[in-house]
């Protein structure tokens, strides 16, 4: 299968892996939706990007049910869904964990994807992809983040659920490790470099991540019509050591 021509709906599109996912399904010949909270940030990304009419934008908070039933009557029929958005990533000792936070984390990556696949159901072609980003945290936890592991261990799961139960939609899960994307600098600050070049040694693949390393395998998820159900891990090798 090839996207071109093809509607494709990215969540978490105005930055980072999205944004990338954007602008490859848009050099695949894509009609592209961005769709993120924030319609400033879009509208910037959107004109970055230089498509023309083949992209538009929608702002819209996708832990809000009324948000993601109005995106989809608005977006109509679509072929492929692909979510990107990072969430909030909050992380705390378990000893002093706070249940607000810990209900943000889950809303912007669990509830958010349980509301898009239901509301998406109604509008995808029987031929499209429902494509979800999980994470390295879900096989390598780190000591403050058990419960971003577990939010991201659950997207493989719903992920293997939906693929049966919204069947012959394909459902799949992309499982990056560390990819050099703005979300770090709220992550690490100042200790960015040294903490990825600490990284780049450890991983098999010798480096850091890239966002395009994510938007190409969210563009095989979207055109390989025999996957489904499947976690497919871009991390370097991050998960063997």
């Amino acid at each position: 299968m090839e996207i071109a021509n093809h509607k494709v709906v990215v969540v978490g599109g105005s930055s980072g892996m999205g944004l990338a996912v954007v602008r490859a399904a848009l050099e695949k010949g894509a009609q592209v939706v961005a769709v993120a909270r924030s319609a400033e940030k879009l509208a910037r990304a959107v004109d970055e990007l230089g498509f023309g009419g083949k992209v538009s934008s929608l702002a819209a908070d996708v832990t809000r049910e009324d948000d993601v039933r109005r995106l989809f009557e608005t977006i109509g029929h679509f072929d492929h869904l692909v979510v990107t958005a990072a969430g909030d990533l909050a992380y705390q000792p378990i000893r002093e964990l706070d249940l607000d936070a810990t209900r943000r984390i889950i809303d912007s990556k669990l509830i958010a994807a349980l509301l898009l696949a239901k509301h998406a159901a109604a509008y995808i072609d029987e031929h499209g992809s429902l494509t979800f980003t999980s994470g390295i945290a879900a096989e390598r936890p780190l000591p403050n983040g058990l419960v971003v592991a577990a939010v991201n261990g659950a997207l493989f799961s719903l992920t293997y659920g939906l693929a049966t139960s919204l069947a012959p939609v394909r459902v799949n899960v992309l499982s990056p490790g560390w990819v050099d994307t703005p979300i770090w600098e709220a992550v690490a600050g100042k200790d960015k470099p040294a903490r990825f070049e600490q990284m780049s040694r450890r991983l098999p693949a010798g480096r850091i991540g890239r966002p395009e390393d994510i938007a190409h395998a969210a563009l095989f998820l979207m055109e390989n019509e025999f996957t489904t159900g499947t976690v497919l891990r871009v991390d370097g090798g991050h998960r063997l050591v």
